[in-house]
């Protein structure tokens, strides 16, 4: 049995999206009203095609003069990311934490058999660590009164035996 809930516990379902096709600003109007950071992107088959971030809606700053915005740079197409890694739904928040401690995004998405059903976020992640339950340590009897001790080095101040 696996001591980590599943990913699919803790994801949101009820996920904002944007097409290729939806406009930039657009796209910032929503992110910002609906206090988010990014959503995905799907193509009119519903296929996981990029994300959008706060990231590379600033692109629109930095890239507008050289581009001529607004005229020609104007989809969300434009500025969003296509390399989008994802989680499936048979991985747990332990499998979550580690791709966000290494790989820096603030969202997965969340898929099955190559198809979205979620999105998964670093706060999802937070909420599911507050809900989980200690696991309790055991000390075989044989071992009472000498317990193996922590190393010096691997001590924190939550360590039983610092």
């Amino acid at each position: 049995m696996n001591q980590y809930p599943s990913v699919t516990k803790f994801m949101a379902t009820k996920l904002i999206t944007f097409t290729p096709e939806t406009d930039i600003r657009e796209a910032i109007d929503v992110i910002l009203k609906k206090k988010i950071s990014g959503a995905p992107i799907l193509n009119e088959k519903r296929e996981l095609v990029g994300m959008l971030s706060e990231v590379d809606c600033l692109r629109i700053l930095l890239e507008g003069p050289y581009n001529e915005e607004p005229k020609k740079m104007t989809k969300v197409a434009d500025y969003m990311s296509t390399s989008v890694k994802t989680i499936s739904t048979d991985k747990t928040i332990l499998d979550a934490a580690y791709e966000f401690v290494h790989s820096g995004f603030k969202r997965l998405p969340v898929t099955e058999n190559g198809q979205l059903v979620g999105q998964i976020s670093r706060v999802d992640v937070l909420r599911a660590i507050q809900k989980m339950e200690p696991h309790i340590k055991h000390v075989p009897d044989s071992w009472k009164g000498r317990e193996p001790k922590l190393p010096d080095h691997k001590k924190s101040r939550f360590s039983e035996n610092a």
